[in-house]
């Protein structure tokens, strides 16, 4: 019996081939096995579906041959079509179809262009409304994919179109928020939309549209907070792989201010993030995109960094009540990365009576994880080569709340001038750097 014949048959039969089609030698050119299975694909009950899905999309696992007869008979098509047949759209089918057509994609421009255009716009919102992550992964892998190469950028801005596309990117940023999906398909479509497109606004905006769940003063939901956070964590894990524009910042700063107006500072948090107070994690996840925008160096040396902007519109006046368990630490690390190398930072904070309250950061607080660290940061950055700033610390009087000897993790240590008997901050190798005269 041919292949050809045993893919008709039974399901132990097809499972065989499957298991086959896992290796480069199993799959290797089987250009007529590929066109019975397409061919047998659409009249298959749902228990064979699932099967061949699985057998293309082994065979379409990296063989340019088998990828190319795919498209020559327009197998995007008959595999979207098949699966969004059904009564119901399974999901395991589903995951499997998307697979398939997500290793497709992969193969190179003419085989993106071949499933978006199969796919775009209907297919791929159905395929967005299916509640299962093992379905939305594979979505995002599509998505993605085909909104990169050399002619990715046309059909990002057809994926952002207010109208077309944009309805893909709420469903499913509403899906993976509701399965609590946090793959890196997902992070690298949002950033890419977000952040490298610009229309982090349009789609923040949009995920309010019609929606009764809108809570916080009609405003904030679960579906702004984790749109939020996963952008906070893959600018967190992949800070030299992308990119953050000034227009990014500022919207997420304004973000940051209105949650701020919105949120009750009166009560303490008991939480980390998320809590589950939308407007809480909404303030929390701008903080920490604020943190990591105002550590983010831009790769070429003529372009200005976001944080210098940012730091116009008053960033880092900022004091509350914490909201959550973490807020004051969040704070003192965006206040940490300001101060990185900008000296009228530096005076800013002593101008504003600062440098006092960031000496008071470099404690161990349980509601605020890392907090010390962060200080001891904040307080290094401060001191960098400003004279100013190290004598305003060494002409502080010798208070053990004041000055901790976490100091002294940072090569510095305060203590008693000899001759004046006023304190005086000194390294740890003794060598002066600010004393009263």
């Amino acid at each position: 019996m041919s292949w050809a014949d045993e893919i008709g048959g039974d399901e132990e039969t097809l499972s065989e081939l499957i298991e086959a089609s896992r290796t480069p030698d199993g799959r290797r050119a089987r250009l007529h096995e590929l066109a019975d299975t397409l061919y047998l694909l659409p009249a298959s009950p749902s228990h064979l579906l699932l099967l061949r899905l699985r057998l293309l999309r082994n065979l379409l696992a990296g063989d340019e041959l088998n990828q190319y007869a795919f498209i020559e008979r327009s197998g995007p098509s008959v595999v979207a079509a098949s699966v969004l047949s059904s009564p119901s759209l399974a999901p395991d089918a589903a995951r499997a179809a998307l697979q398939a057509l997500g290793n497709t994609a992969l193969a190179g421009e003419f085989h993106r262009d071949a499933v978006w255009e199969a796919l775009f716009p209907e297919a791929l919102l159905e395929f967005a409304g299916v509640r299962d992550a093992g379905v939305l992964d594979p979505l995002c892998m599509v998505l993605d994919t085909c909104c990169g190469g050399e002619g990715g950028r046309q059909r990002l801005n057809e994926l952002c179109h207010e109208d077309l596309g944009l309805p893909i990117l709420v469903q499913v940023v509403n899906t993976a928020s509701q399965v609590e999906h946090k793959e890196e398909w997902l992070e690298w479509l949002l950033f890419k939309v977000c952040v490298e497109e610009q229309k982090f606004e349009t789609l923040f905006n949009a995920l309010c549209s019609n929606d009764v769940e809108c809570t916080d003063n009609g405003e904030y939901n679960a579906k702004h907070a984790f749109l939020l956070g996963t952008l906070s964590m893959c600018l967190n894990n992949h800070p030299k792989e992308v990119t953050v524009s000034d227009s990014f910042a500022h919207h997420v700063f304004n973000v940051h201010k209105h949650a701020a107006e919105t949120v009750d500072f009166t009560h303490r948090g008991m939480s980390p993030l998320p809590t589950g107070c939308p407007a809480v994690d909404i303030l929390g996840y701008t903080l920490q995109l604020l943190r990591d925008i105002c550590a983010w160096e831009s790769p070429s040396s003529e372009t200005q960094s976001p944080v210098d902007s940012l730091l116009q519109t008053g960033l880092v006046k900022d004091a509350k009540v914490c909201p959550y368990i973490g807020y004051r630490r969040d704070l003192v690390a965006v206040i940490a990365n300001c101060l990185h190398g900008r000296k009228k930072v530096q005076d800013e904070i002593r101008q504003l009576g600062g440098v006092l309250l960031l000496l008071q950061q470099c404690v161990i607080d349980e509601d605020n994880p890392y907090l010390r660290e962060w200080g001891l940061l904040a307080v290094k950055n401060l001191l960098q080569e400003n004279e100013e700033n190290q004598k305003e610390v060494s002409e502080l009087e010798m208070q053990e709340p004041v000055i901790t000897p976490e100091i002294a993790n940072i090569g510095l240590k305060v203590e008693i001038d000899k001759e004046t008997g006023r304190p005086k901050l000194v390294n740890t190798s003794d060598v002066s750097i600010s004393a009263l005269k």
